[in-house]
């Protein structure tokens, strides 16, 4: 049974069993705890918790995962066995607060034993020691004596919170193994392999560690599709399953080397890394040097390394990846799409590890002459890091054929004194803000209408790293009030400034407006003392204003000419959006010809003159995407949605400011375009009287 087909007929079961079925979300999770998604419950996890509204009481899904970074990493396992991933895929099938533990459990028990058919005399339960009514389901359902285990069946979403038991399904996949049951102190390494892991969310627990019965109960299930197929398939080695077996065809296509005994740890690496990077890059992540464009990075010079293991000099993942668009497209049509842009950031990283590799091995073949007793100082190896860009695991891997090792201690010495360096370089008053705990949000809703008539109280005042109750003229000041017109600086588009008054008189210059979280940070110089609990009428820059709200619309006009000058996947990646001035970057994977900013610019020109209507609209998400809108890739959004059309060129989602009419923008001008990462281009542009 192959993956596509194991695919199908999971999702096909929970179908008819009521679920609606919805794709993998995104590898980049809405939660800033994880640098990817790393489990099926990710894309759920608000509505697990109780903080988000269910769109439908059942749901099943097949989500793409990666584990290489932070807690969850098995980036360094992978090669040296049969069922280590950094990319996997997660089947899974929810409840928020429909079946629960009775309907989850049998509609398990009939997948495995009536959609794909395993012995179900080889297949072994735990439920958690406290969960006598999971236990007696299983006995009624199956006649099964479930092992009961302690925190190897509990789940919970931190220290506090949503929490419950689990049940497992484990295979015996190899019973010539021997050893003990599931769980047990001698259990076989391999024999037992765990299927499916279903969870029980019944409680809140709170401080004290206390449970209390959750209102809603709900189901959250995980099994993992490499480790059904190899099952399905016979195999011992999720390796040697269709899809990898596959993939490895490709690589000694490429290489011109077959697979043996003893290069196959490089093959396992290539095609594992292969599918995590080239499922990072198509949902938007971009090699760099830091969070999870770094990780990805890390990944993809990993496994050019094993290319060079391997005898193959040159391109290797670029090469691979329409391989894996064969295999994985029909089920992640993103592959598809994504295609050209994937490949040219891959050529652009093959390209600077080629020079970064040449650079390093310099430094490397200088200073092994000078190492003791088999040990590359840690200095050195952060110097690879931190100057060539080899990561520690690429420095090990190298000396490893030499039998010499690397003073890791000194190397994380290097590293964490680099870390302590940047967060006093970038620590500010983010962070003083964020301790406000008890400060409410900011109403700002008015930001659209650019004024209120109604004063706004001082809720609290930040003067240097002190809060203070009140400050006097002259002190520079950043000011949070209950509500505001002003706008704070979100989604690529700057602040606005302006004025504090109290009657016909000036109390405070506002030259920046900022976000913390939902709180509008008003930062200037006051002209006379001001307290918190006065109150003050805000009253922003009109013309700066629309000199900023302008250049957004021309922002939304220079995408739409881009799409139409060069091609429908070029798609924006970030922006930087002031008063007549933007900065636009966009996914393309070459310069742009003198003719094709000239297009661009021509066309942008020609919609200014037509004098297009721009309308501003609210409405549902679902409306938005009949309608059309685009939206910024890799962005979350709400259920309702600001909706921003200007004539039939251009529809997007956008909380920014806007004009009315596109003859507002007076002129547009493209001033300069360059790459500046792998595969992104960016274009600074003027408008308004600053173009012309």
């Amino acid at each position: 049974m192959t993956y596509d087909e194991i695919r199908k007929l999971f999702l096909d079961y929970f179908k008819s069993k009521g679920h609606t079925i919805v794709p993998s979300a995104s590898l980049i999770p809405n939660d800033p705890t994880l640098l990817f998604t790393v489990a099926g419950m990710v894309p759920w996890k608000g509505i697990l918790q109780g903080t988000e509204e269910a769109f439908a009481t059942r749901v099943a899904d097949v989500q793409k995962c990666i584990r290489a970074g932070g807690k969850h990493n098995d980036l360094e396992d992978v090669g040296y066995d049969g069922s280590h991933h950094t990319f996997f895929e997660m089947l899974g099938n929810w409840s928020f607060g429909d079946y629960f533990k009775e309907e989850a459990i049998a509609m398990s028990w009939e997948v495995l034993t009536k959609v794909i058919n395993l012995d179900p005399n080889r297949i072994l339960v735990t439920t958690h020691i406290s969960d006598d009514e999971a236990t007696e389901i299983w006995k009624k359902l199956t006649g099964k004596e479930a092992i009961r285990l302690d925190k190897d069946n509990w789940w919970s979403a931190g220290d506090t919170g949503p929490c419950g038991p689990c049940t497992e399904m484990h295979y015996d996949a190899r019973p010539e193994l021997g050893g003990g049951l599931p769980g047990s102190a001698d259990e076989a390494s391999g024999r037992y392999v765990e299927l499916w892991n279903n969870v029980f969310m019944q409680f809140d627990r709170d401080a004290n560690g206390n449970l209390s019965p959750l209102p809603k109960h709900n189901v959250d299930t995980g099994a993992g599709l490499e480790r059904w197929a190899a099952i399905l398939q016979n195999k011992n080695d999720n390796y040697d399953t269709d899809l990898f077996v596959h993939l490895k065809q490709a690589v000694s296509d490429i290489t011109g080397v077959k697979e043996t005994e003893e290069n196959k740890p490089s093959f396992k690496v290539i095609t594992d890394h292969l599918r995590a990077v080239g499922f990072a890059i198509a949902d938007g992540v971009i090699p760099s040097n830091a969070d999870r464009g770094y990780v990805i990075r890390r990944i993809l010079r990993r496994a050019m390394r094993h290319g060079q293991i391997l005898g193959h000099r040159g391109a290797l993942l670029s090469e691979l990846y329409p391989a894996l668009v064969k295999e994985m497209g029909d089920a992640y049509p993103e592959l598809k799409t994504q295609e050209n842009h994937v490949v040219e950031i891959l050529k652009n990283e093959e390209n600077a590890f080629a020079d970064m590799l040449q650079n390093g091995m310099k430094l490397l073949e200088t200073e092994l002459p000078k190492v003791n007793y088999n040990v590359l100082p840690g200095n050195i190896a952060f110097k690879l890091f931190d100057t060539y860009g080899f990561p520690l695991d690429l420095t090990q891997m190298i000396l490893r054929d030499k039998n010499i090792n690397v003073d890791v201690d000194e190397f994380t010495k290097c590293m964490n004194e680099q870390k302590e360096r940047s967060r006093a370089d970038t620590r500010g008053t983010k962070i003083l803000w964020e301790s406000q705990s008890d400060l409410p949000d900011t109403d700002d809703k008015e930001k659209y209408e650019t004024k209120t008539d109604t004063p706004a109280k001082v809720l609290a005042i930040l003067r240097g790293e002190e809060f203070v109750k009140s400050a006097n003229a002259g002190d520079e000041v950043e000011i949070a009030l209950n509500h505001t017109p002003f706008y704070g600086t979100q989604g690529g588009q700057v602040g606005d400034s302006g004025v504090f008054k109290q009657g016909d008189n000036v109390v405070m210059n506002v030259s920046e407006t900022n976000r913390v979280n939902h709180i509008v940070i008003h930062k200037g110089v006051l002209t006379s003392t001001l307290n918190v609990g006065d109150e003050v009428m805000p009253e922003i820059n009109q013309n700066i204003r629309q000199q900023t709200a302008r250049a957004h619309t021309a922002t939304h006009l220079l995408q739409a000419a881009l799409r139409q000058v060069l091609n429908e996947d070029v798609e924006q990646r970030g922006s930087k959006v002031a008063p007549d001035s933007v900065r636009f970057d966009f996914s393309f994977g070459r310069s742009m010809t003198a003719e094709e900013k000239q297009a661009v610019e021509d066309l942008i020109n020609k919609w200014i003159s037509e004098d297009l209507n721009v309308s501003h609209e609210e409405m549902d998400i679902e409306s938005a995407k009949q309608r059309g809108a685009m939206a910024l890739f890799g962005e979350k959004y709400g259920d309702v949605v600001r909706v921003i059309t200007a004539g039939d060129v251009s529809c997007e989602l956008c909380g920014g400011t806007h004009i009315h009419h596109t003859g507002e923008i007076l002129k547009a001008r493209i001033n300069k375009e360059k790459s500046i990462s792998s595969g992104i281009r960016r274009i600074t542009m003027s408008v308004g009287t600053l173009a012309e």
